[in-house]
């Protein structure tokens, strides 16, 4: 009979069980849907024959009654911040605290601590010191080494030696997830599943690295030495982007963290068996009278048709939690989950996205799977594509036609962001882009080229804004073709390491020249385990270990930042300002022609 997972005590008395298996500890609210990160685990080890049940958004400022009411587990907590990581939920690019929490109830922010998964490992760790705690999710998977930390300005060690937890399980961690219940469930102690693929842990002093391992600068050389902490980026992320990777390294004191190997790539089969899980997809029933929980409003009715991305951005962190191979899902499964979402009365005939973390990687990957294997690339499409890899938008063309034809289904959008430098001619991607043009936009087309100044865009490792200005022509032109007054919605980021003053009035001066008035933009903000937060921290590119120019003041960031409102006349005379003070007064003229003839023309008063 279709359930919930536990999230009461009652629930578990209903269901007859005398135990817990696992009790999983999450920051979000609970939503029994494919989309949130402690649904897929639980159900994945309920599959498994494992009794899970969930404490979602427990009070950690009282007497922990929450962490305490289902007792002790037979095997252990898993612990996660939620699907999002807890600093960025609760705090904007400037710092200052947010107001809202798209993972709570109502919407309500004050439902998690900050840096939720260290919190709930210490206190799990004084209500239950002899049961086994594992930590996982974004925000300790992006930890899982030294780490420069945005909201405290200064280099974190390892969660791992931050808490007391026993393991960390990183990435996407269904696999190891059962592997280790049931080493556990066969009387292993926590300490056997040290050799568990995709785990870290911390070594004592006494133990000696791995054979075959690589050892990074420790923790307090990285603090003495920004280039020691840039060259270990460069190792972690080379090594990552690896099918077969080594094990990494690296001390902290007389202990040291150990990072064991992830485990291959999912197969369609294990994606399927995974989305195709039961899955109540709605959030508990306990908070019904709370009011709806924003973050699953907007994905209710989306469908996720693949796991990873290979677009290598620097600012992102998809590829190292999700994996830079594309694990896809089959026609068959995609098409079962738009039957569930058609046949919910609720449905009113829009699919809001039919994609991934981009949206048209769909069954994309290497065609030669042996030199994919231990290939370093940090992506598939940049600098240039691979010549390994297969981008037919075929697949994904396909499967738009087939969900189209689903009974009740209307309208189909694609909210996933996607991947113009993708498109040739001959692998069907600009064809892609016709259709969904044409039929899978509502009219406000959102592509994100991030900046136009190349070599900013060079770090961000993202295309030239040529490719904009051409994706851009062939839009107008479908839309003038079919008679259509649609929108090409640019999204772009200020004060990204490499960025200066110039660069962003450079954007002023191409954005007023194209007719732009810019809604979709967004400060840079540093997260842990990204190429541009190591830029921002260190001041140097750790693919060259050349340094790169970071602002890192609020006010230049202000002064980036006020650059894309150059349209606004009421922050003409500040962004006037900040260009003369900067020694960018060229630039003035360019921007605000108008204005500057009549400064001109006015005499000074004395």
């Amino acid at each position: 009979m279709p359930h919930f997972l536990p999230i009461t005590l009652d629930e578990v008395k209903r269901l007859g069980w005398d135990a817990v298996d696992v009790v999983l500890v999450s920051g979000d609210a609970y939503v029994d849907h494919p989309s949130f990160g402690t649904a897929v685990i639980g159900r994945t080890l309920e599959a498994a024959g494992f009794r899970v049940a969930i404490i979602a958004q427990p009070n950690w400022r009282d007497d922990l009654r929450d962490l305490r009411k289902f007792g002790r587990p037979r095997l252990f907590f898993g612990v996660t911040a939620g699907a999002m990581d807890s600093m960025v939920n609760h705090y904007t690019a400037a710092r200052r605290l947010r107001h809202d929490d798209a993972f709570t109830p109502g919407g309500q922010a004050g439902f998690r601590p900050d840096r939720a998964a260290y919190v709930y490992t210490r206190l799990l760790k004084q209500v239950f010191p002899d049961v086994p705690v594992v930590v996982a999710g974004i925000e300790a998977s992006m930890r899982r080494l030294a780490h420069y930390d945005y909201w405290d300005d200064r280099l974190f060690p390892s969660i791992m030696a931050d808490t007391p937890a026993d393991l960390m399980i990183y990435g996407m961690g269904e696999k190891t997830t059962v592997k280790l219940a049931r080493l556990l469930d066969a009387g292993e102690p926590i300490e056997a599943c040290r050799s568990l693929p995709q785990v870290a842990y911390m070594a004592g002093a006494g133990e000696a690295p791995r054979e075959g391992c690589i050892e990074l600068h420790s923790y307090e050389e990285c603090l003495r030495s920004k280039r020691a902490e840039a060259e270990n980026y460069h190792i972690i992320e080379r090594e990552s982007n690896k099918i077969e990777c080594a094990t990494l390294v690296q001390r902290h004191g007389a202990r040291a963290v150990v990072v064991n190997p992830p485990e291959p790539p999912m197969t369609t089969d294990e994606v399927d068996a995974s989305f195709d899980l039961p899955y109540m997809r709605l959030p508990h029933p306990k908070y019904k009278k709370r009011g709806a929980i924003p973050a699953f409003e907007m994905i209710r009715w989306s469908v996720n048709t693949h796991r990873g991305c290979f677009g290598g951005c620097s600012f992102c962190t998809i590829s190292a939690h999700q994996g830079k191979q594309i694990a896809s899902r089959s026609e068959r499964s995609v098409m079962a989950e738009v039957r569930r979402i058609a046949a919910d009365p609720d449905f009113h005939g829009v699919i809001s996205d039919l994609g991934g973390p981009s949206a048209n990687m769909y069954r994309m990957g290497g065609r030669d799977k042996e030199l994919c294997r231990r290939c370093p690339r940090y992506s598939c499409s940049m600098p240039s594509m691979c010549a390994n890899l297969d981008s037919d938008h075929t697949p994904m063309i396909e499967l738009l036609g087939r969900v189209g034809e689903v009974p009740g289904v209307k309208h189909i959008y694609i909210g996933s962001g996607i991947r113009c430098d993708l498109f040739t001619e001959g692998n069907r991607g600009w064809d892609y882009f016709r259709q969904v043009v044409l039929h899978h936009t509502s009219g406000r087309l959102k592509v994100a080229p991030e900046h136009t100044s190349d070599h900013v865009l060079s770090l961000m490792r993202k295309p030239s804004f040529s490719l904009f200005r051409q994706t851009k022509q062939r839009f107008d032109d479908i839309c003038r073709q079919a008679g259509l007054r649609y929108q090409l919605i640019p999204y772009f980021i200020s004060s990204h390491p490499g960025c200066r003053l110039r660069d962003m009035a450079d954007l002023a001066v191409q954005m007023r020249g194209l007719g732009y008035r810019l809604e979709q933009i967004q400060d840079f903000t540093p997260t842990p385990m990204t190429l541009s937060t190591e830029m921002y921290y260190t001041g140097i590119d750790p693919s060259t270990m050349k340094p790169v120019y970071v602002a890192t003041t609020s006010a230049d960031k202000a002064d980036q930042r006020r650059l894309f409102f150059f349209y606004k006349p009421e922050l003409r005379a500040e962004i006037i300002g900040s260009l003369r003070r900067t020694g960018n007064e060229d630039y003035i003229q360019r921007i605000f022609p108008a204005a500057q003839k009549t400064m001109r023309a006015r005499p000074r008063k004395k």
